[in-house]
């Protein structure tokens, strides 16, 4: 009795053998791969050609720098409130509501004590 050889076929797409792309990747193209060798050279540079900078001068400069930094955030932010505030205030007079107006008010004088916030702590220090 002769035993007969089965083949087992598969639902998978046959590759051919002439084409060695990989299935599903993107080619990049001349600019694309001219624009990724150029950012790995960018990245390169900036990875091993950084040098450690000291800072040079008084570092009390560059405190104070940042302290006059913070502070003219802290004065926007009352300018807003001061803004604020006196929306508020006009808004409770044309309504005739006491309530807002004193809200109006705190509002108001809130804003003008965070505003000058630097020349009150300037006038408590000195």
């Amino acid at each position: 009795m002769l035993l007969k050889k089965s083949k087992i076929t598969f639902a998978f797409k046959k590759i051919p053998k002439n084409n060695h792309k990989l299935h599903g990747a993107l080619s990049l193209g001349r600019k694309g791969r001219f624009g990724f060798s150029a950012y790995i050279a960018a990245v390169l540079c900036f990875c091993c050609l950084s040098t450690t900078a000291f800072a040079a001068g008084d570092p009390l400069a560059v405190v104070n720098n940042l302290s006059t930094f913070i502070f003219s955030l802290i004065r926007a932010i009352g300018l807003i409130l001061l803004g604020w505030g006196v929306v508020q205030v006009g808004l409770s007079f044309q309504s005739h509501d006491p309530s807002q107006r004193s809200q109006g008010f705190l509002t108001l004088a809130g804003g003008l004590i965070v505003t000058f916030a630097k020349e009150i702590l300037d006038l408590i220090t000195a």
